[in-house]
């Protein structure tokens, strides 16, 4: 299943040619990454970005007041960690593709952790085949 999250655009998004800031814009996918996240079902925080790779495949505009969807969802789950790709959207057209690997994180010992099985049926309810 997919999970969807609207963002707003912010006034100190844009540059003065009104194009959404590179950097301001990986803002709003951890937005929705941590919208994903938010579950009571997952009883041990603690996750990490360890890798990102990033599309930008056409421009983002900012537009006062307009809202855009963010499409997740988990494309593998592994024992420690998974991955995740995230599409923003804008007028119909996706505007950043992004695929990043999520580490489940112990951070009293500073190390990675194995996944509790509760986290596993969380994340699993995203994976896309």
């Amino acid at each position: 299943m997919l999970h969807e999250y609207l963002v707003q655009l912010r006034w100190s998004d844009p540059d003065l040619l009104g194009h959404v800031n590179h950097a301001r814009a990986l803002s709003l996918l951890e937005d929705a990454r941590l919208a994903m996240a938010d579950d009571s079902a997952v009883e041990r925080p603690g996750l990490i970005l360890a890798r990102l790779e990033v599309d930008y495949l056409r421009q983002l505009y900012y537009r006062s007041g307009e809202r855009l969807v963010v499409r997740s969802c988990v494309t593998r789950l592994g024992t420690k960690s998974f991955t995740v790709r995230q599409e923003l959207v804008q007028d119909g057209e996706v505007a950043i593709r992004a695929d990043m690997i999520m580490v489940l994180f112990d951070f009293g010992t500073d190390s990675s952790r194995a996944r509790t099985e509760q986290e596993r049926v969380h994340w699993s309810h995203y994976l896309q085949e």
